[in-house]
């Protein structure tokens, strides 16, 4: 099949023009970070824009009962290509992580009509990806995969903001989370999934590559470490009478650091998340819990990496007389994308020209719960100095439209 080659001067065009429209005072709870998540006016605002555009070039337009955006040029069930991403953001984030994804399918859904292509596709952009309004990544698509139970979502997973469990503030929201079990259905008939996303990392700018191929998504455990020692006078106490957890803390991160780099296979480890009871200058804290953020694409790897800095916390914090808790919150495995998928998206992208990166992505995505199903790939756009969830995310749509070529020739050569 011969390459189609797109007008990326106006596909660029439309993509910022979106991208800016979506960063405006509708779609944001700040002025300077994009700050939007699921049940939020700003977040309903975004729904809206996306469902007027997809309308508009005769798209039937609906919702999950939670609240996920499907849209669709067949009908209900009949096989489609699914593309998308996530609209919702980071608490501090920039205008182009999730949302560039579902802009750029938009323009592909857009092309499709305005050239005639007759490709059959469902845009979908999951709810609550970030985990910003509920504390927990990829909810709506761990939903739409059944990844979690109807008893977390009435009693655990809660509003950060509220206390609200999920399941009140979708019902307060106008959604049906007692048919939650439906929300697999948006997948039904899906032949193959693509999510565009930046890339999050630098990899792809520091190598000049502008199209990046994601053959594998890492997989993760996030869990937390609560160390208990004994708050005391910070000048009155003698070093040696002291059991002052925030020194297991300190020894923990190097450990982490030190496990990480030695395992290889591209695993990292992270310590996010720090608080210090009481945090006082002048007391030695009573209690200290941090935060791991394990992850990398082979599970044998970031799983051991996990389990020995739980042994090392538990013993150092022996040594100095205090106890530990460590307390998991979330895992997720890593998750190979589908071979056919990935070759025919890295002949498209090949074929514009470009500077092109097979590569694994380090950040977890929504289409990790949809390879549980559907054959999965993803294409990444750099973004400036690898800078993501902040206000000084950039990237540029020239790039963005090179990948919206790609995407689309991949498609014509896989339905």
């Amino acid at each position: 099949m011969e390459h189609l080659r797109i007008d990326r001067e106006k596909t660029a065009a439309r993509i910022a023009q979106d991208i800016e429209t979506l960063s405006g005072p509708a779609h944001t709870r700040d002025a300077v970070a994009i700050r939007r998540y699921a049940y939020t006016p700003e977040y309903a605002a975004t729904i809206a824009y996306f469902t007027r555009e997809l309308e508009a070039i005769g798209f039937t337009v609906e919702q999950d009962p939670v609240g996920t955006l499907v849209a669709r040029n067949v009908p209900k069930g009949a096989p489609a290509f699914g593309i998308g991403s996530h609209s919702d953001s980071n608490r501090n984030g920039g205008k182009w992580d999730g949302t560039l994804g579902v802009v750029m399918a938009l323009e592909i859904c857009r092309l499709n009509q305005e050239l005639g292509l007759g490709l059959p596709l469902v845009l979908i952009s999951f709810l609550e990806e970030e985990g910003s309004g509920f504390g927990q990544m990829l909810l709506g698509s761990r939903i739409v995969a059944g990844r979690t139970t109807e008893q977390a979502m009435k009693e655990t997973i809660r509003e950060l903001d509220s206390g609200r469990s999920f399941w009140e503030t979708a019902q307060a929201a106008g959604y049906q989370p007692e048919r939650w079990r439906e929300s697999k259905e948006i997948l039904d008939g899906l032949i193959g999934w693509i999510e565009p996303h930046i890339e999050q990392a630098r990899v792809l700018q520091d190598t000049e590559n502008r199209i990046g191929i994601v053959n594998a998504i890492a997989g993760y455990v996030h869990a937390d470490i609560h160390v208990h020692g004994r708050d005391d006078h910070a000048g009155a106490t003698p070093m040696n009478f002291r059991l002052d957890p925030t020194t297991v803390l300190a020894e923990c991160i190097l450990e982490l650091e030190r496990l990480a780099i030695e395992e290889g296979h591209a695993t990292v480890g992270t310590v996010g998340e720090i608080e210090v009871h009481p945090s006082l200058i002048n007391a030695i804290a009573r209690s200290v819990r941090f935060s791991l953020d394990i992850r990398g694409p082979r599970d044998a790897s970031y799983i051991g990496v996990f389990e020995r800095i739980s042994a090392f916390a538990h013993a150092a914090a022996a040594k100095r007389g205090m106890t530990v808790e460590v307390v998991e919150r979330q895992r997720n495995p890593a998750t190979p994308m589908d071979a056919r998928i990935v070759a025919a998206l890295e002949a498209a992208a090949a074929a514009t020209g470009a500077p092109v990166l097979t590569m694994h992505s380090g950040a977890a995505h929504d289409t990790m719960c949809v390879a549980d199903t559907v054959p999965t790939a993803m294409v990444f756009v750099p973004c400036k100095d690898g800078l993501s969830h902040t206000p000084l995310e950039d990237a540029k749509p020239e790039d963005a439209a090179l990948s919206v070529e790609a995407i689309l020739n991949a498609i014509r050569a896989l339905v």
